[in-house]
């Protein structure tokens, strides 16, 4: 049996943020993770979008949140060695209807103190994105809208808890879980934790989680969604975040200039049993070939090179029906942070889930600290990371000099993206044991190719460090990925 002060449940974004702030308290911090690595859950897949706060309802913890994140996230990449572009946004309304939403939101925007907001009329628009469809008729332009890699978001605040004494436990899935006169006991695959309180990021299961101990209130019932990614050879067709506003009620198109230089198209929205989970639809991606036709009629969607899904967690809250738990109402729009004697739940946290990952966990870290009875700061403890260096962004004499220092980074394996078997070497270093987690952390097997060139010699580099056959690495996770110590 093993104690700690504060068990966390889920590594992804939200996990891996609770862990950082927590770690600034003095206190031991243990995390558990179902999986073999970070970022394998819904974090590894949504529209990388960092929002301004216009469009949440005043006077909600998700504004409140939102728009102080916003206004901090340039230091917190700045921390985190993690690229960010505030590229800015233009919500683009092709009608009358959509032109009312879009002055609803500039006045929630402004309400909420969020700076830079103005309505921009066909022609100011259209001198900003040229390829916007000339039947555009008013948009609603946000500067301080930006866009970050995901995966390397949530790698960065994992590295950061991880240099700051958080100790993650992979393959370690909460099947148990009681509470005791101390706190709560703990059982997973093979091991069991003693622990005072319990921070339950467990995605799409937190519901399930939260149900070891308490009584149903709050459940996930998830949607799912289709994206399109398009080729860094339409770098600069798009400049600014696209947020279409359809004139008919439903979903309508947003596209993401990535900080990798990709064009990202989505999401759909669909029912969850359309697919198999992470698989795209024929029906979804159509749709979205389609409203790419209208809102960016000259966009070269021949240069798209892979599709995705994603899973989004709606939470509902539910009653008892003869036996039964069905939802009531509507989805709940507001962050769902529940603490019960010790027990803290983040139940269905979504859009603006990203842009306030680090906000919630401080958040979180506070009710953790009250509950602990104030332990005090951590002295050790450091905001800062350092990310693996990306070679092909380095000046010609800056990567001549690393070449000469680590001959590796001299090296070429992914062509497509400019990946150096220094680069690959350093995240199997840091962690990674699948071909998405290299792909996560540097990039290889993102580019046209889709990792047809590179995907081998990946293979044989995490098989040497694993000491397994090559052919018993994965694509993202199995069960024959576990980490030595476990």
């Amino acid at each position: 049996m093993e104690y700690t002060d504060v068990a966390v449940i889920g590594a992804g974004l939200l996990g891996c943020f609770a862990a950082r702030a927590l770690t600034a308290l003095d206190i031991c911090v243990t995390v558990l993770e179902a999986r073999e690595d970070v970022c394998t859950g819904i974090s590894r897949a949504n529209t990388a979008i960092i929002y301004t706060g216009c469009d949440t309802r005043p006077g909600t913890l998700k504004t409140e949140l939102c728009v102080r994140a916003n206004r901090e996230f340039d230091r917190l990449c700045r921390e985190l060695d993690v690229r960010f572009s505030r590229c800015g946004s233009l919500m683009a309304a092709f009608g009358t209807r959509a032109e009312a939403v879009l002055r609803k939101k500039l006045g929630q925007g402004r309400e909420n103190g969020v700076p830079g907001l103005e309505l921009l009329g066909p022609g100011e628009v259209r001198a900003m994105e040229p390829g916007l469809s000339r039947d555009v008729t008013l948009a609603l332009y946000a500067p301080g809208t930006g866009t970050v890699d995901p995966w390397e978001l949530c790698i960065a605040a994992y590295e950061n808890a991880r240099d700051n004494g958080a100790d993650f436990r992979f393959s370690q899935e909460v099947r148990h879980m009681v509470r005791t006169e101390g706190g709560f006991l703990l059982e997973t695959d093979g091991r069991t934790y003693t622990a005072r309180v319990v921070v339950n990021c467990a995605g799409l299961r937190a519901d399930a989680v939260r149900e070891l101990t308490e009584r149903p209130s709050v459940r996930i019932f998830p949607t799912a969604a289709d994206y399109l990614v398009l080729d860094d050879t339409v770098s600069g067709f798009v400049k600014h975040i696209i947020f279409h506003e359809p004139e008919e009620k439903g979903k309508g198109l947003t596209l993401v200039p990535t900080v990798d230089g990709a064009l990202l198209a989505g999401p759909t929205r669909r029912p969850r049993d359309t697919a198999p989970d992470w698989a795209t639809t024929r029906e979804g991606l159509e749709e979205l070939q389609a409203l790419c036709a209208q809102v960016v009629p000259e966009l070269p969607l021949e240069e798209t090179i892979r599709s995705f899904a994603s899973l989004r967690p709606d939470p509902y809250a539910v009653r008892e029906e003869n036996g039964q738990w069905v939802r009531e109402g509507r989805s709940i729009s507001s962050f769902t942070v529940l603490e019960e004697n010790g027990l803290i739940s983040l139940i269905g946290v979504k859009t603006p889930g990203l842009t306030c990952a680090a906000a919630l966990g401080e958040y979180v870290s506070d009710m953790a600290a009250h509950i602990l009875g104030d332990p005090g700061k951590n002295p050790r403890f450091d905001p800062r990371r350092r990310g693996i260096v990306r070679a092909h962004t380095l000046s010609e004499g800056d990567r001549a000099a690393l070449v000469r220092r680590c001959p590796d980074y001299g090296q070429v394996v992914c062509r497509c993206r400019d990946v150096t078997l220094g680069e690959v070497k350093e995240a199997i270093r840091r962690g990674a044991v699948t071909l998405e987690g290299v792909k996560r952390r540097t990039g290889a097997g993102m580019g046209r190719c889709q990792g047809g060139r590179c995907m081998e010699t990946v293979m044989e580099l995490l098989a040497e460090e694993q000491g397994i056959p090559p052919w018993q690495v994965t694509k993202d996770g199995g069960a024959a990925l576990v980490r030595g110590e476990l």
